[in-house]
């Protein structure tokens, strides 16, 4: 059975996703389509990017990733499908995939090449699903597509790194649902640049020193819980996915609002973490 999943900015108000679906269970009626996200914000590459590396690995070897964002065909934005730890991914070539195979080496690239057998002004409905629909029959991709070696890179998926070691410098690339702010600088990185050094993290105007292992870390257990301030108390942890993060403790933006409102922090804000000789 055929698992397809759709990550896309289409949103569930109109009818695109429902009409997606449909068009895959046409063409495949056992298909198993299952639903990753349509809330990435419009065109917003980087929230697709970060959403579908965490998403992915936890499917079956095999499955089949539609990305419905930014994906109209025009000469600067090709559709490819991305072969990848044996899942396939059909997007558009405008960088989505470069943050997934800077860390995984694709296995195949293809360029797809059958537009002038379909018309279409809806690529993921016609283009995308009946590429989708090939694969899952067990086609080939050479039959969709042209091989092609490199795929658009991304802007802002490393963070800056000044000469000296003493100043990292990233981006915000997510928010997620509670308004937790997650920026593009991984574990493994920050380590290997921090090397056990002192480090105080800027965000606007606030300041961290402590990076925490989880949320909870941030609360007194030994303070009566009717006595405790900890709710809506900014922290720094590093994700499920490894990501930095920097959170409100039960962040809630009706209550005591969220590290996004609190601090003023949006897509592609900049943050900086400075490092320090004992």
């Amino acid at each position: 059975m055929a698992i397809i999943t759709l990550t896309t900015d289409f949103g569930t108000k109109d009818h695109f996703a429902a009409a997606v679906k449909g068009a895959l269970l046409s063409e495949i009626e056992e298909a198993k389509v299952v639903d990753i996200s349509h809330n990435i914000a419009p065109f917003s590459i980087l929230e697709a990017a970060y959403v579908i590396q965490n998403a992915f690995e936890s499917f079956p070897v095999g499955s089949i990733h539609i990305i419905g964002v930014d994906s109209e065909i025009s000469e600067e934005n090709k559709h490819i499908v991305v072969q990848l730890n044996n899942h396939y991914f059909i997007c558009a070539n405008n960088g989505i995939m470069s943050m997934i195979c800077s860390e995984i080496n694709p296995q195949k690239i293809v360029e797809i090449n059958i537009h002038d057998k379909i018309s279409t002004s809806f690529p993921v409905l016609d283009v995308f699903v009946k590429v989708a629909a090939h694969i899952a029959r067990g086609g080939t991709l050479e039959v969709v597509g042209k091989i092609i070696t490199e795929i658009k890179p991304i802007k802002n998926i490393v963070p800056i790194v000044k000469d000296d070691g003493a100043q990292m410098i990233g981006n915000v690339i997510y928010v997620d649902h509670y308004g937790n702010v997650i920026t593009n600088i991984k574990k493994r990185f920050f380590e290997s640049v921090q090397k056990g050094r002192r480090f105080e993290i800027s965000a606007r105007n606030h300041k961290f020193k402590r990076i925490y292992d989880h949320y909870s870390d941030i609360v007194d257990f030994n303070i009566a819980s009717e006595l405790r301030n900890d709710e809506g108390q900014g922290l720094v942890v590093f994700n499920s996915s490894s990501y930095l993060e920097i959170a409100v403790y039960r962040s809630n933006l009706a209550t005591v609002g969220s590290a996004s409102s609190l601090l003023g922090l949006d897509m592609m804000d900049t943050i900086t973490i400075n490092f320090f000789k004992d």
